[in-house]
């Protein structure tokens, strides 16, 4: 028998509709992982056990609502008004939104229960949080969602929002073991956010299984949806130099599952990256630092002495980039995106690393956002999964992503791989 907090999204709103749970039951075996783990994780910056449980004991009294009584964890660039929100920045500690963002709004509209908040890096950017991986005390969990990911991984919460401006969401997932969903750009409103690049920022989530992530991004919209893992995808393994960077552990993980894909009725074939896309992957970093620069104009203005040295010089990165230069790169964005297009014309979901291989030792870096900031860039939906596990005995994920818009497709193609890894 599994312990309640150990419970999926979906398998414990099943559960819970059965009248076999309660969230009363879920909310404070969750509340009592987090009181046992988190001081050594320090994954969750904020909870309140009473209201928490209040809140569970609504949900419990309430008929309908796709999401009913599923605690979830909201990343601390994410504004709510249970909860201090401080963007990961001491600038802004013990600040109280007066609004929920338009996201946890949503989610207890249908019935989800906030549980607290957790860790994020500086401004959701390259400074990381306290945040240990709880697979690995010693290890990062990745950034910038560091809290979310740890938080699902350890079993303190089934589900917690991230947030995804280059690898953020899929990163922390392969280094923790559990699904990262970025879902295409827009799908889950950014109202509340603290919006760093207003192109890129996307909300996504962390959960422990695809079908959860499905269940609760879906969820979130009022509309009941569950992966399907008996599909028969058409699979690209995508090549680019990116690869040279990825370690042979993680090479060979997504070969691998390509391979059994096949075995199971997938159809794989190998694409490689158009250089004039791949290319964006540079023009990303200048185009973060000029919609940086603006998105945090008030607080380098007053606030500059508490940014860290590392936030510093990647805004210095937007000096001397024009309006011009700017509006340039996002034409070629754009094109780029209508370009893309063509990889799916006959593929349902390209495979790629998520990360250069295992969750790194120390904590001063949350590893290299490369793998997935052209994603990022162009829009595009990604589900990152746990396949296998790497020298160290850490988790390697493999991305799978999906032309844009069609999140569901991509969804259930997540579903099936991760059923093939699982099942070998």
């Amino acid at each position: 028998m599994k312990n309640a907090n150990q419970l999926g999204a979906l398998e414990a709103a099943r559960a819970i509709d059965a009248g076999t749970l309660t969230s009363e039951a879920l909310v404070d075996a969750c509340l009592a992982r987090i009181e046992a783990r988190n001081a050594d994780v320090l994954a969750f910056t904020a909870f309140d056990r009473e209201l928490a449980l209040r809140h569970a004991r609504t949900a419990d009294a309430a008929t309908g609502g796709v999401l009913r009584g599923i605690p979830f964890a909201v990343k601390d660039v994410i504004e709510t008004v249970d909860y201090p929100t401080a963007y990961g920045s001491p600038i802004y500690a013990g600040h109280r939104p007066r609004l929920d963002a338009g996201c946890v709004a949503q989610a207890r509209e249908q019935g989800a229960v906030v549980l607290g908040k957790v860790a994020t890096s500086e401004f959701a950017t390259q400074t990381p949080s306290t945040t240990r991986n709880p697979l690995n005390l010693g290890r990062t969990p990745g950034g910038s969602s560091s809290g979310s990911a740890a938080a699902v991984a350890d079993f303190m919460v089934p589900v917690a929002y991230g947030t995804q401006t280059t690898g953020s969401i899929v990163r922390p997932a392969s280094y923790c073991g559990v699904v990262g969903y970025k879902p295409t750009f827009g799908f889950i409103g950014a109202a509340g956010l603290k919006l760093l690049s207003p192109m890129q920022d996307t909300i996504g989530l962390l959960t422990r299984t695809v079908a959860d992530a499905a269940f609760f991004a879906f969820g979130v919209h009022g509309t009941k949806l569950v992966a399907q893992d008996d599909v028969r995808p058409r699979l690209a393994v995508c090549q680019s130099r990116q690869w040279e960077h990825a370690r042979p552990e993680m090479a060979r993980a997504v070969e691998q599952l390509a391979a059994d894909a096949q075995r199971q009725g997938a159809t794989v074939r190998r694409v490689t990256l158009p250089a004039e896309i791949e290319d964006l992957v540079e023009m990303q970093i200048r185009l973060f630092a000029f919609e940086a620069r603006q998105s945090l104009a008030h607080e380098r203005q007053h606030d500059a002495g508490q940014f860290s040295e590392r936030l510093k010089q990647r805004l210095a990165g937007g000096i001397g980039i024009t309006p011009a230069d700017y509006l340039a790169m996002r034409r070629r964005a754009a094109q780029a995106r209508i370009t893309i297009q063509a990889l799916f014309q006959d593929v349902d979901a390209l495979l790629y690393p998520p990360a250069e291989g295992e969750a790194d030792a120390g904590l001063a870096d949350s590893g290299s956002p490369r793998f997935g900031a052209l994603w990022s860039l162009l829009h595009l939906p990604c589900v990152s999964f746990p396949v296998t596990r790497g020298p160290q005995g850490l988790p390697l994920g493999v991305q799978a992503i999906g032309a844009y818009g069609d999140d569901q497709r991509l969804l259930s193609v997540a579903a099936f791989l991760s059923e093939v890894a699982r099942s070998r």
